[in-house]
C-alpha cells in the first residue's frame, strides 16, 4: 500500500490488518483481540505473515480469538471451537472443541472431516479448452506494466497472484469497463490500454460482487430472485383468491390494497433518531406480517403469503416442489448453499458473500443461452469448506451453459478447480503489473517463477489426484 492511500479504497481485510498493526506497535498486555477473517484478500504466501503477527500477539501476553474459514489460520491456533452442524437453524450448537488432533477425530465435525482429509475438494478430471480469446494489448492502469493478456473465453478462469499485484486493475478497472462500453453500457473511466480485441461470441457482461442486494428493509432474497412473482401469481390463482377477485399485485407489500398501511407494507416502522443512526420498530398494526387481514386469509397448501415469507428456503423447496417455475429458482438457491436463509429475509441483514450467492443465483435461474461474461472478486470470501465446494459446482454450472466465468481468487481449492490460470505478479504495488504464468494449474504449478505455481505445486504433491492433461497452450 502507498502511504497516500484512501482509506475508503481500501477492502475490509486490509483495513482489518492496518488496525492490526497499529496493535502490535503498541505492545500492549492482557489485552483480548477478536477478529473476524483477517485472512480475506490474503495470497498464501502472505498468510503465513499474519498468522505469525496473530502469534507474536499472544506471546507478548494477550488472547486473540480469530472466526476463520482458512485451512492455514485453524491449523495454526492452539484451540478450536467449531460451531454448526449445519446453518442458519441448523446450527447454532458446538459441534467440537479443543486441539487440532481432536477436531479431527470428531466424527460430527464437518471441519474436522475436511482438516483430516476424509472431505476434500477434489480436482476436475478434465479442463475445458477456451473456444477463443479476448486479447488486451498494452495495459498499464496503476501498476500494470504494459500488458499483453490473452483472456480465455467458455472457461472456468482464475486470476491469481499476490495482494496488490495487479489483478483487480486488470479485471476491474480495465476489462470489464472496456466490454461495457462495447455493450453501450455507461462507465466512468476505463483503464490505460492500447487495444482491446473482443469476439462476436460475447453478448453481455455481469459483475458479481459482493455488494448488497438491496439497501431497505423491503428488498428480500425472493423479490430479488423474481421467486416472489410467481408465489403471487399462485396466490392468486387460488379458489379464494379468485372468488375475492384477488390479482397477483394484491399479495405485493409494495403495493396498495393488500398491505398493511400502518406501516406500508414493511412490517416495520422507521423512527429517525436525528443524530444516531435510524431505528426500526414491529408494526403494532400487522405484527411485522406486511399483510392487512383479508390478505392473510387466503391460504396455499394451508400457508398465508406472511408465512410462506416466512419459510426457511429449504422448507419452501419442499412445499412447492410440484410446482417447476418456483421450484427451478429455489432449487438454485439450495445448490448455493443458502437453503438456511428465509425467503422474507431483509436484504440488509444478508452477509457480502450471501449476497453474492443471491446474485449467482438471479443469473443460474435465467434461460439464457449463455456467451456472457460474468466476473466474480473473491466469492469464497467468508464460505466454509463445504460452502466453497457448492461454489465451485455451481460457477461450473455457468459456464456449462456456454458462459465465462473470470473469478479473482487466492483460495487454492477454487484455483485448482479452473480450467484456466492468468497469474500476476512478482509482488504487490509497483513491484507487481507483470504476467507470471498462464495455462492450466497443472502448468503453473511447473512455473518456477510464480508464487501461486509454488504452492500448487505443494497441493498437486499432497494430493494423488493430480490431472494428466494436455496442457493448453
Amino acid at each position: 500500500l502507498t502511504l497516500s492511500r484512501a482509506a475508503k479504497t481500501l477492502s475490509g481485510g486490509e483495513a482489518q490488518r492496518i488496525r492490526l498493526a497499529t496493535q502490535i506497535g503498541s505492545n500492549l498486555m492482557g489485552v483480548l483481540y477478536i477478529l473476524d477473517e483477517p485472512s480475506i484478500g490474503l495470497h498464501q504466501r502472505d498468510n503465513f505473515k499474519l498468522i505469525n503477527t496473530l502469534h507474536r500477539l499472544r506471546d507478548i501476553g494477550n488472547t486473540v480469538i480469530v472466526v476463520e474459514h482458512d485451512e492455514e489460520t485453524i491449523r495454526s491456533a492452539d484451540y478450536i471451537v467449531d460451531m454448526g452442524p449445519g446453518a442458519g437453524v441448523h446450527g447454532g450448537q458446538i459441534v467440537a472443541e479443543g486441539k487440532l488432533d481432536q477436531i479431527m477425530e470428531n466424527r460430527k465435525s464437518i471441519t474436522g472431516k475436511y482438516l483430516s482429509g476424509k472431505l476434500s475438494i477434489k480436482v476436475p478430471k478434465k479442463r475445458r479448452i477456451p473456444k477463443d480469446f479476448i486479447i488486451i494489448r498494452g495495459a498499464k492502469e496503476n501498476n500494470l506494466k504494459e500488458i499483453d493478456v490473452h483472456l480465455p473465453i467458455g472457461v472456468l478462469c482464475g486470476i491469481t497472484g499476490v495482494s496488490g499485484s495487479g489483478k483487480s486493475t486488470l479485471m476491474n478497472q480495465t476489462l470489464i469497463p472496456s466490454l461495457k462500453t462495447e455493450f453501450d453500457i455507461r462507465v466512468d473511466k476505463i483503464g490505460k490500454l492500447s487495444s482491446i480485441e473482443i469476439p462476436e461470441i460475447i453478448k453481455s457482461v455481469i459483475v458479481i460482487d459482493q455488494s448488497p442486494i438491496g439497501r431497505t428493509p423491503r428488498s428480500n432474497p425472493a423479490t430479488y430472485t423474481k421467486v416472489f412473482d410467481e408465489i403471487r401469481h399462485l396466490f392468486a390463482s387460488t379458489i379464494e383468491a379468485k372468488t375475492r377477485g384477488y390479482k397477483a399485485g394484491r399479495f405485493s407489500f409494495n403495493v396498495k390494497g393488500g398491505r398493511c398501511e400502518a406501516c406500508r407494507g414493511a412490517g416495520v416502522l422507521q423512527i429517525e433518531m436525528n443524530f444516531l443512526p435510524d431505528v426500526y420498530v414491529q408494526c403494532e398494526e400487522c405484527k411485522g406480517k406486511r399483510y392487512n387481514k383479508e390478505t392473510l386469509s387466503v391460504f396455499y397448501k394451508g400457508k398465508n403469503i406472511a408465512e410462506v415469507l416466512d419459510m426457511t428456503v429449504e422448507e419452501a423447496t419442499s412445499k412447492f416442489e410440484n410446482i417447476p417455475r418456483i421450484y427451478r429458482k429455489l432449487k438454485t438457491l439450495m445448490d448455493v448453499g443458502l437453503g438456511y436463509i428465509k425467503l422474507g429475509q431483509s436484504s440488509t441483514t444478508l452477509s457480502g458473500g450471501e449476497s453474492q450467492r443471491v446474485k449467482i443465483t438471479r443469473e443460474l435461474s435465467k434461460n439464457k443461452s449463455g456467451h456472457v461474461v460474468y466476473l466474480l472478486d473473491e466469492p469464497t470470501t467468508g464460505l466454509h469448506f463445504d460452502d466453497t465446494k457448492r461454489l465451485i459446482k455451481v460457477l461450473n454450472n455457468l459456464v456449462e451453459k456456454g458462459n465465462t466465468v473470470y473469478i479473482i481468487e487466492h483460495n487454492l481449492d477454487v484455483i485448482k478447480n479452473c480450467d484456466y490460470l492468468i497469474d500476476l505478479g512478482p509482488e504487490g504495488g509497483d513491484a507487481g503489473g507483470q504476467i507470471m504464468a498462464i495455462g492450466t494449474p497443472e502448468k503453473i504449478s511447473e512455473e518456477d517463477k510464480s508464487y501461486t505455481g509454488e504452492f500448487l505445486r505443494k497441493l498437486f504433491k499432497n494430493s494423488e489426484m493430480k490431472t494428466k492433461v494436455a496442457k493448453v497452450q
